[in-house]
């Protein structure tokens, strides 16, 4: 890759981690080598996804003590806003070492939009990134700022689910 691209999955729909992966296993298919970074997953059990892409030679970092109130309303966002900073300066090290052609930064967005991070951290990562990697970011309400800086944007709109109905999410679709 000459010159790495911005990709951002947003919206209320399924599939954004989906497509990440997708596009994870395909980078990993032609050697490339590939990061996934996933924040605010720390209580999920290993998915189908991280599950394949572990086998695939795929690195995923999940980081600990990140949990949306959403899922868990005892946890204090004060700490979590703390366990983000310090992902994040993790993934700016990581970002910069240039070990990676491809980086996932999955459910960004969703700090970005639930607040527990700044503009300027974005900011900070994307000062981080060395030209030939490509990065993805996923997550609902993806900011018109990372929008802007987007070399894709994708909007998935949620027009029916299953949870509406009462369906709970099931293995190997859903996780």
């Amino acid at each position: 890759m000459d010159k790495g691209l911005i990709h951002v999955y947003t919206g209320d729909g399924k599939g954004k981690t989906t497509a990440a992966f997708g596009l994870a296993l395909r980078a990993a298919g032609h050697a490339k080598k590939v990061l996934i970074l996933q924040f605010l997953k720390s209580r999920m059990r290993n998915t189908g996804e991280v599950k394949l892409a572990r086998k695939a030679g795929i690195k995923v970092i999940r980081f600990r003590d990140q949990t949306s109130p959403l899922f868990d309303p005892s946890v204090k966002v004060s700490d979590l806003k703390k366990s983000v900073q310090e992902a994040i300066n993790f993934s700016i090290e990581i970002i910069q070492s240039g070990k990676y052609d491809l980086i996932v930064m999955e459910e960004f967005n969703n700090l970005l939009f639930k607040k527990y991070t700044t503009l300027s951290a974005l900011h900070t990562i994307m000062k981080a990134r060395p030209e030939d990697l490509e990065i993805v970011f996923t997550g609902r309400g993806a900011p018109k700022a990372l929008i802007e800086m987007a070399d894709y944007a994708t909007e998935m709109l949620m027009i029916k689910h299953p949870a509406n109905y009462g369906i709970m999410a099931r293995e190997g679709i859903e996780y």
